[in-house]
């Protein structure tokens, strides 16, 4: 039986079921009638996030306005033990946003304010439902920048981004979004509200709460506020593309880069289908036919030195056997190469009906052979595979294509996905860089941790969401729920 089947046969759900009305009349007290979203054909858009092979009704969805709308929404809800989720532009890869069964959505993005802007001491503060980009916009024409930057940066929420330690191209020098926060503004599962950090004191004594928090995936607390770094932009970047006949030539040169001493600003690897997904899509560069992979090079910095670290980068390309090296000659050409890169995911429609990508990490000296073994899992399925991702800090994605409409098809391609993550595994790498565990991989957790691991890091959660209200049923193996505090059943529903 499918976990959304058992979830729904619950006796937690049954009775929860049973007082809907009342749980909804209780939202619309706290944020008004307008705010809360509860007819069936309303709530099919939140059945899902961006990953879509599991699907879940939420009870309800309700949007609050502020830190204080949150706080008296979590306490009705932790006073009546109704589960509930934080969900922000729905972007997410792994199912850590899909209901279960019947939790109440609890949507971040009517919260989507710059707050506050101090270049003098380089961070801003914003509302968890603020777009990444937006912020980057609203602050380049005074030189500056957010350096966080996943693929989906134009609709994605920093408050997403704080949840699943989002990466993107650039974070190979930069570092992902743990790296850049600075403060956070929390509502604990039982509505307090809580400030961690801060501009002031971002290296405050005692232990590391906004790195537990950033990366959490939404199940210890409510990201309300964030106060963020922001970085001066740099004075050059040069950017590159280089062309191989082999994945394996395209594998040593990444190595070989970092190897000289060069850290890029970033490093992406595409390959043969990969490329002719971005080809047929918006941005179309006129890559050459027939590669078998390419090198999405930049490096910035100073301008003094930058143009001999781009040379440097294609003489090692040129020892390892490249067809071509070319070098952005405008900001438009750039801008177009990132453009057709950033489209990867989205344009695999273009190729395939279906896709599912993953989110792995390994060692860089591992690429050569965790690819080939991606390929032949490949053969063994029957599905193509398409590899586009973030080669400098062994971040693999790869995207099985598949057709669902084809019976056995979806399941073929879960498995040929988990093979992918056990391969990763096996290389001595992570199940996830970037994407995070929701749903999706929570039961490879056992891939890298023990039993008393996996407890060691539930027994954490229990500190914060003692009932297990908090998005529950994500991050760790279903069997180990046993051992987790039981929810308690409501009796009935009282207001706030």
């Amino acid at each position: 039986m499918s976990e959304n089947k058992a979830r729904r046969g619950s006796p937690v759900f049954k009775k929860t079921s049973a007082v809907a009305d009342a749980v909804v009349r209780g939202l619309q007290d706290i944020v008004g009638p307008d705010k809360v979203l509860y007819q069936s054909a309303d709530l099919l858009a939140y059945e899902c996030d961006a990953y879509t092979l599991h699907k879940g009704m939420p009870r309800a969805v309700v949007f609050p306005g502020s830190t204080e709308d949150v706080a008296a929404i979590v306490k009705f809800l932790n006073r009546n033990r109704v589960p509930f989720i934080a969900r922000g532009a729905g972007t997410g890869l792994s199912g850590g946003a899909i209901p279960l069964g019947g939790e109440v959505i609890i949507s971040l993005v009517q919260m989507k304010k710059l707050l506050h802007l101090d270049l003098t001491n380089r961070y801003a503060v914003v509302q968890p439902g603020y777009i990444n980009l937006q912020l980057t916009n609203a602050i380049a024409d005074r030189g500056y920048y957010y350096a966080p930057d996943p693929s989906s940066q134009g609709n994605c929420t920093i408050g997403g981004n704080v949840a699943e330690n989002a990466g993107g191209a650039h974070c190979l020098k930069y570092g992902v979004t743990t790296n850049h926060v600075l403060g956070l503004e929390v509502v604990l599962p039982n509505g307090e509200i809580v400030e961690i950090g801060g501009a002031g004191m971002p290296d405050a004594p005692g232990y590391d709460l906004i790195g537990l928090l950033t990366g959490s995936e939404g199940t210890l607390a409510i990201v309300t506020k964030i106060v963020v770094r922001i970085l001066k932009v740099p004075q050059d970047k040069r950017t590159a593309l280089a062309y191989f006949d082999s994945i394996e030539d395209a594998s040593r040169a990444v190595s070989a880069i970092i190897s000289c001493g060069i850290v890029p600003a970033a490093l992406e690897m595409m390959d043969r289908i990969a490329i002719e997904g971005v080809e047929k899509a918006a941005f179309p560069v006129g890559h050459p036919k027939g590669i078998a992979a390419l090198l999405l090079i930049e490096v910035d910095g100073i301008a003094e030195g930058i143009e001999d670290q781009i040379r440097d980068i294609a003489e090692v390309c040129r020892k390892c056997n490249v067809r071509e090296v070319k070098i952005a000659q405008t900001e438009a050409e750039r801008a177009l190469w990132w453009a057709n890169r950033k489209t990867g995911f989205a344009a695999m429609g273009t190729i395939s009906p279906d896709y599912l990508v993953q989110d792995d990490v390994i060692p860089r000296s591992r690429l050569p052979e965790v690819l080939a073994r991606i390929q032949q899992i490949s053969e063994a399925s029957g599905l193509r595979i398409a590899n586009i991702f973030h080669a400098g800090d062994g971040n693999l994605h790869p995207l099985v294509l598949f057709d669902s409409r084809k019976p056995g098809e979806s399941e073929r391609a879960v498995q040929a996905s988990m093979a992918c993550l056990k391969a990763c595994a096996d290389a001595g790498g992570s199940i996830t860089g970037e994407h995070g565990v929701g749903l999706e991989k929570k039961e490879a957790m056992r891939l890298i941790f023990t039993d008393e691991e996996i407890e060691a890091q539930m027994a954490v959660r229990r500190v914060f969401n003692p009932n297990d209200l908090l998005n529950p049923g994500k991050l760790f193996p279903t069997p180990g729920r046993c051992a987790e505090t039981k929810q308690a059943e409501p009796e009935a529903v009282t207001g706030h």
